[in-house]
């Protein structure tokens, strides 16, 4: 009867993540940790740095083993891993989260952060009020917490003209991704929300069939949108902030003291990502420039408070019970 014990409880071990040494010898935990991102991209670096720091602030005794690029499924099959336990950790969108805990993707919402710093401010584990409510949530409905998050750069628009108002885009077809949120926030905009794929988009651009876009200026540059579109619109009307989340059983299967380490290495490596992506966005704009776009800021025209508020509005008349959420994340200092 021991033995069989024994034997399951290392079974259950090996689901949560946690490869038991010797008896005598402290357990070591192994966590396999999934994404989808592929090479190149700021979040395929930042999970290799936290299989990198991680053993490293808690000598050894926690280690990541990376699966980037889907290898382990799509996003769905990731958080249904995380959610079970075969798979320990992993990082995507909060709005992918939206289903485990209600309005936990409010921290999508346009506008709803003032820059970079106040986004992950907003989403630190550590001292966020509004995401620690939202931990609980997952931990309730999901068996799963957020521990991270990474940053990837902000989101700005682009089009066939200079765009300073949202009056600029009345009654124009503008693409948006197919999901509720943005054809909530394009409308906002002032513009006819218009479905189209991302492999689809520098055609759908050439031909008219959209007058503009938006998407972080990495994408913008590495899909060669300089060919179709002439101008820019620095409205970074969406911070790009990734969660990263962990099984509850195998989070608590790690010492509070390596627990504590290791959210200090990831919020270390958070505010890496943000310098990064800010250094990356100045060198962009830089070389879009060359390639013959044109930017639009604040100081030529661009009426951000105009899109703010109409943007909000549409906010506030699909998704009402965020209201409360977005007046709580703007305080946050």
């Amino acid at each position: 009867m021991m033995e069989r014990r024994r034997l399951l409880f290392i079974g259950l071990s090996l689901v949560a993540g946690i490869a038991l040494q010797a008896p005598g010898a402290q357990a070591q935990v192994n966590l396999r940790y999934a994404h989808v991102g592929a090479e190149g991209d700021i979040q395929y670096w930042y999970a290799d740095a936290a299989a990198k720091k991680i053993p490293e602030v808690t000598e050894g005794r926690v280690k990541l083993t990376v699966f980037p690029n889907s290898q382990l499924g799509g996003v769905q099959e990731m958080i249904d891993g995380v959610r079970s336990g075969s798979i320990a950790a992993g990082h995507h969108e909060f709005a992918s989260l939206a289903r485990l805990a209600k309005d936990i993707d409010v921290f999508n919402a346009p506008f709803v952060y003032r820059d970079g710093a106040h986004a992950l401010a907003a989403t630190d584990p550590r001292s966020s009020e509004v995401l620690k409510e939202f931990n609980e949530k997952l931990v309730a409905e999901g068996g799963m917490r957020i521990i991270g998050r990474l940053f990837r750069g902000a989101r700005q628009m682009t089009a066939k003209q200079a765009v300073y108002s949202p009056a600029d885009l009345q009654g124009k077809p503008f693409r948006g991704v197919p999901v509720q949120l943005w054809t909530t926030m394009i409308r906002g905009f002032g513009a006819i929300p218009t479905p189209v794929e991302v492999s689809e988009l520098p055609t759908a651009l050439m031909t008219g069939m959209v007058i503009g876009q938006e998407n972080p200026l990495t994408m913008i540059n590495a899909n060669k949108l300089y060919e179709v579109q002439t101008h820019v619109m620095l409205t970074s009307h969406m911070q790009n902030v990734l969660p990263v989340f962990i099984n509850e059983k195998a989070w608590q299967s790690i010492s509070e003291k390596d627990r504590e380490a290791i959210l200090k290495a990831l919020d270390d490596l958070a505010q890496e990502t943000l310098k990064t992506a800010q250094k990356a966005e100045q060198d962009l704009i830089q070389d879009l420039q060359k390639k013959g776009m044109t930017f639009v800021t604040e100081k030529d025209g661009l009426k951000i408070a105009e899109f703010r508020e109409k943007v909000g509005a549409e906010v506030n008349k699909d998704f009402p019970s965020w209201k409360a959420y977005m007046e709580r994340i703007a305080a946050i200092k």
